[in-house]
């Protein structure tokens, strides 16, 4: 098949319009045929010299999660700290993260020396190896909307002081820690948006031509 059809394309392009940061999270379990699916959506991504570099973990232990939800308080004032009046009461209403609420916690990492790919792609853009898990994130990402679920990505956090914690391997990159869950809700906007912190930029303000 070298195209889908018309209604496949405009379900695709409200599908992209609908993805969403999810904060807000009922707390009925996802399904575990549900999670490994979406996983394997995931690991159809892209990578450079086909060499998966991502790493998932799925965070069940709730001494790990307490050590994130501690990380991010305090992340989250240092950060607070840094902007003054209307912007920091702003800040103080943003809702950054769902860790007490979503049923699924993954951290995604990315294994830095690979040996499957066999280097292929990377001697020169040796980043192209964290561009590959953040495709695969995406994926997972739009996956999850698709079957009505919400992800939420914690990125309030320092992964230095959290790795040991996690016993990562040392050549594994923390790239993103997610919530993963049943949303409160989907917003028609984004709700960074909706809160006046920021808007979204139209093509023509980010497209150049040399």
């Amino acid at each position: 098949m070298h195209a889908f059809s018309e209604a496949f394309r405009a379900e695709l392009d409200a599908l992209l319009r609908a993805r969403r940061d999810v904060r807000r999270f009922r707390r009925d379990p996802v399904p575990e045929p549900l999670l490994l699916h979406l996983l394997e959506q995931a690991n159809l991504a892209p990578s450079v010299g086909l060499s998966q570099p991502w790493r998932f973990i799925r965070v069940q232990s709730p001494k790990l999660r307490a050590a994130v939800a501690t990380a991010f308080e305090a992340a989250n004032a240092a950060a607070a700290s840094g902007y003054e009046g209307a912007r920091a009461e702003t800040y103080k209403r943003l809702k950054l993260e769902g860790l007490g609420q979503a049923p699924e916690h993954l951290l995604i990492c990315c294994e830095t020396a690979p040996a499957q790919g066999h280097g292929l792609g990377r001697q020169t853009q040796p980043q192209t190896l964290r561009d590959s898990v953040v495709c695969a994130i995406q994926i997972l990402w739009l996956a999850a909307r698709a079957e009505g679920l919400g992800i939420g990505w914690v990125s309030i956090l320092d992964p230095q002081g959290l790795r040991e914690a996690f016993d990562l391997p040392p050549t594994w990159e923390w790239v993103a820690y997610l919530c993963v869950g049943w949303p409160e809700a989907f917003l028609d906007i984004p709700e960074l948006e909706a809160e006046g912190w920021e808007q979204r930029r139209p093509l023509a303000d980010v497209l150049e031509r040399r």
